[in-house]
């Protein structure tokens, strides 16, 4: 069993940057592809980007090139750049320690998740 916890969200002026973190228990982050997902009050958690065990990374066209996923195993954390940040992007982000076999597939070890709020 693992444990995930989420920092860094908060409140941002659009165009601005913030850093996601999400640290496993036990040192168990190397075993699992890593995602983030976020969710809108009444809308389905929505994959945001995936970075499997070898490195592989991918996004959701609307965050591509602005969002950076990233992982340091040694540190058991993973990570969300997200930068140029757009009202839009609003939402509780949620970070999940799953598998890929063609594409990512969530487990039931879920963060707690952390709200991104951007507005002026």
């Amino acid at each position: 069993q693992v444990q995930l916890v989420e920092s860094g969200g908060g409140l941002v002026q659009p165009g601005g940057s913030l850093r996601l973190s999400c640290a496993a228990s036990g040192g168990m982050l190397s075993l699992f592809a890593m995602g983030w997902f976020r969710q809108t009050p009444g809308k389905e958690r929505d994959l945001v980007a995936h970075i499997r065990r070898n490195g592989t990374t991918w996004y959701k066209e609307s965050v591509k090139g602005r969002f950076t996923i990233s992982r340091d195993n040694a540190r058991s954390t993973a990570y969300l750049q997200m930068d140029s940040l757009k009202p839009e992007d609003t939402a509780v982000y949620y970070c999940n320690a799953g598998y890929y076999r063609d594409t990512f597939n969530p487990s039931d070890y879920w963060g707690q998740g952390t709200q991104v709020t951007v507005s002026s």
